[in-house]
């Protein structure tokens, strides 16, 4: 899901997940989360921790959210349940939210919001209009396939700067369109070289939320996440790309699928003052950072320090006032503040859960099962379940299932490596299929395609064989 995590259209609105569903749909979820809580409340007077009932609560919130509730709403009513099984005095559930802010989980969603902020900053200067243009021009703009791959590769940095998917093909679209619709691209062959380059850089970028959380949960460097994880597939997503491309083009070549002039826009995008120095000072300072965190092993919180340091520097290149800085940073960062608010409800959940303690009761009962369980097989397992995933928060379902199955992974001998793998294809995965998803529509829309069908080929011929590369580097890791 890359989630990024969500579409163009939503991080303009006040809650990135909103989704709108039809009324049986509402009313099901309304019958479903009053039974959640009623059986939770009469599991309040009945039980005392530990007990399997902490269950309930998170199997309510995977229920939820599969049938597509809005996933905040989804986390409040989990929450909520898991407050009526504990029935904690007033005074205590005050308590339980104010820890809750300082819990990692929460720390994530800030970062998340500073990382929008710093991607509006990057906008407003036109360093990544820059960045886009630069890479297209070193490239060159006359053989097809070298523009494949440039534009490949333009999306793939955009994106790993920003952190984002859509926010950041929403910023290179305007000026690649008329580069491919010049040399005889189709719709459908542009869309499918935005969504895999833009999915190559999600994978690589340092400070997105979904990367962050995987590196904190396997305790790795960004170096080691990248060696293995994130590495693999932008390799393989590079390395695939211009040959899917192709095939998608020559399907469309006879389709009526080309671009009219007046679907790309073939206006120059003008650049502001100074963008071309501003774009060395954000990429310097972006080095920088990257490479003291891997030389110093710096903690998933380092992002609290350096993405509002990117930002300021690459402002005060840019010769931005201090106001219209705060501005810029307040702009991008307030668009996801749901976000930052899901996070919140999420860390208080998993407080909730932890005093409920299920999985003491489970190791208790089930540790010796567990134990002489295969290592392969329940690596398998947790990645399939992540791939089922939780529609437009990627970070918020490797946070989930970290805190789900991370102690029963690190029971059965379950190495730092091979969790990267599981989190990465866990979260990532349904990026590229078997489903239609918002990535999909959005960079659909960004690149003025109306097939679908297109598309989700596109995803499928990466996601099989990412599938057999993941698999193979599992087997190999736990055997």
């Amino acid at each position: 899901m890359l989630h990024d995590e969500s579409t163009t259209n939503k991080l303009q609105e006040g809650n990135a997940y909103e989704v709108k569903l039809s009324p049986g749909r509402n009313r099901l979820l309304a019958i479903l989360s009053a039974v959640g809580l009623i059986t939770a409340l009469i599991v309040g007077f009945t039980t005392s921790t530990p007990s399997l009932w902490g269950l309930l609560p998170i199997a309510l919130y995977a229920v939820l959210a599969l049938l597509s509730m809005d996933i905040v709403v989804a986390t409040v009513i989990a929450l909520l349940s898991g407050l009526l099984i504990l029935q904690p005095a007033p005074v205590e559930v005050g308590a339980l939210l104010g820890d809750s802010l300082g819990e990692f989980i929460t720390t994530i969603g800030l970062i998340i919001m500073l990382g929008a902020g710093v991607g509006e900053i990057l906008k407003e200067t036109g360093v990544a209009s820059t960045i886009v243009k630069g890479v297209m021009r070193a490239v060159g703009e006359r053989n097809m396939m070298a523009v494949t791959f440039g534009v490949m590769l333009a999306c793939g940095i955009l994106v790993a700067s920003l952190g984002t998917l859509a926010g950041a093909i929403a910023i290179a679209a305007p000026i690649l369109l008329p580069i491919t619709a010049r040399l005889g691209f189709t719709k459908s062959a542009t869309a499918s070289m935005l969504f895999i380059g833009g999915g190559a850089g999600l994978a690589m970028a340092p400070f997105a939320g979904s990367n962050v959380v995987i590196m904190g949960a396997a305790d790795v460097t960004y170096l080691q996440y990248v060696l293995f994880g994130g590495g693999p597939l932008a390799l393989l997503s590079l390395a695939l790309g211009p040959f899917i491309v192709r095939w998608i083009q020559n399907r469309t070549a006879n389709k009526d699928d080309y671009y009219d002039a007046d679907e790309f826009g073939g206006e120059e995008v003008v650049l502001p003052a100074h963008a071309g120095r501003t774009t060395i000072v954000f990429a310097l300072v972006l080095l920088v950072s990257v490479g003291y965190a891997v030389l110093t092993a710096a903690g998933t919180s380092f992002p609290l320090l350096a993405l509002p340091t990117i930002g300021i520097v690459t402002a005060i290149a840019a010769r931005l006032s201090i106001a219209d800085t705060v501005n810029f940073m307040y702009r991008g960062a307030t668009k996801l503040i749901s976000i930052f608010m899901l996070f919140w409800l999420l860390a208080a959940l998993f407080l909730v859960i932890d005093l409920l303690a299920p999985f003491d009761v489970i190791l208790e009962n089930y540790g010796g099962a567990l134990s002489n369980s295969s290592p392969f097989v329940f690596a398998i397992l947790i990645a399939l379940l992540g791939w089922v995933g939780v529609p437009g928060a990627t970070a918020a379902q490797v946070v989930l299932l970290d805190e789900v199955f991370g102690g029963i992974g690190a029971t059965l001998g379950i190495t730092a490596a091979s969790w990267v793998v599981i989190l990465l294809f866990a979260s990532k995965a349904d990026t590229y299929g078997p489903f239609p998803n918002a990535n999909m529509i959005g960079v659909m829309g960004l690149a003025r395609s109306t097939n679908l069908k297109n598309m989700l080929i596109t995803g499928w011929m990466l996601l099989v064989p990412a599938c057999i590369m993941y698999g193979a580097i599992l087997f190999f890791q736990t055997r």
